[in-house]
């Protein structure tokens, strides 16, 4: 079948993840689209791991460890290196998890953001501090279960809208992506390359361990997100947004939660407010 995917690998075997990881799964895909004139700057996360021990690393490219709450400034000052040696054209991209994005280092992403950094920001979300054993972030779902909101209600607190954060610094180009839609995400990770300024794309990316989930079920997870509506494909390029995939069909919101050991609890009518909050917003967005 053909396929706008490119054929290069920049992602060797021997990295340390789990099974299923949809963040591998991610980097995969991204580095596709970036090409190897980039430089990743990865903080405190599962690919601090996932890497492997230095001086080697799974990727074939520069990989540098900054603290967890620094991304966006390591990031920042690795472009300003970069174009002090004359090279405006290498791509630098801070590669954080939810914990280190949404909580810890959103000061340093906000300042980024605001003064237009010609740096790539990308959040592997996957809604929790996985890393260090699946504690709560601000990116975990209502109803979740985490070893820090073990209760039968889970965490009791919604999903910090972290898109509208990022989008309330008017920055040029901001994106989501999963990995069950890879044409999409290496498309975007190769338009955002191109544009200068600061950019941002989230990933939404299941973790077998802390979803519990089955490892073979990380595409059918991602895919589930945005066929339900759960989890929306778009783009906003200089303030112009474009839905990349119609979910007016939507299947059921129960499909992708009873999927998910971490929502076993989840009452009935908490699943019928949540179905309900889901259609509104998709109707709204019709408008």
């Amino acid at each position: 079948m053909k396929t706008s995917i490119p054929v290069q690998e920049l992602m060797s075997s021997g990295h340390l993840a789990c099974q299923g990881c949809g963040a591998t799964m991610s980097m995969r895909y991204a580095l596709k689209g970036l090409g190897p004139q980039t430089v990743m700057v990865v903080p405190a996360c599962c690919w601090t791991v996932i890497s492997g021990a230095a001086p080697r690393s799974s990727i074939n490219l520069p990989l540098l460890h900054s603290p967890f709450a620094a991304a966006a400034a390591t990031a920042t000052g690795v472009k300003a290196g970069l174009v002090s040696r004359g090279d405006r054209d290498t791509t630098v991209v801070a590669w954080g998890g939810d914990g280190g994005t949404y909580d810890i280092g959103l000061q340093a992403l906000s300042g980024a953001a605001d003064r237009n950094e010609d740096i790539l920001y990308v959040c592997y979300d996957n809604e929790a501090y996985m890393n260090t054993g699946v504690q709560r972030s601000g990116g975990t779902p209502a109803g979740a279960w985490t070893m820090s909101t073990p209760g039968k209600d889970g965490s009791v607190r919604p999903k910090k809208d972290l898109d509208a954060i990022v989008l309330a610094h008017h920055i040029p180009y901001f994106a989501t992506a999963t990995p069950a839609y890879p044409e999409d995400m290496v498309r975007k990770f190769a338009k955002a390359k191109t544009i200068k300024g600061f950019r941002f794309i989230r990933i939404l990316s299941p973790c077998p361990p802390g979803w519990k989930t089955d490892p073979m079920d990380t595409a059918k997870l991602s895919r589930l997100a945005v066929q339900t509506g759960m989890f929306r494909l778009y783009e906003v390029e200089n303030g112009t947004t474009r839905l990349n995939m119609n979910v007016a069909k939507r299947k059921p919101v129960e499909e992708y939660l009873k999927a998910q050991g971490r929502f076993k609890n989840m009452p009935a009518a908490e699943i019928t407010a949540l179905q309900r909050r889901i259609d509104e917003f998709w109707e709204t967005e019709k408008k």
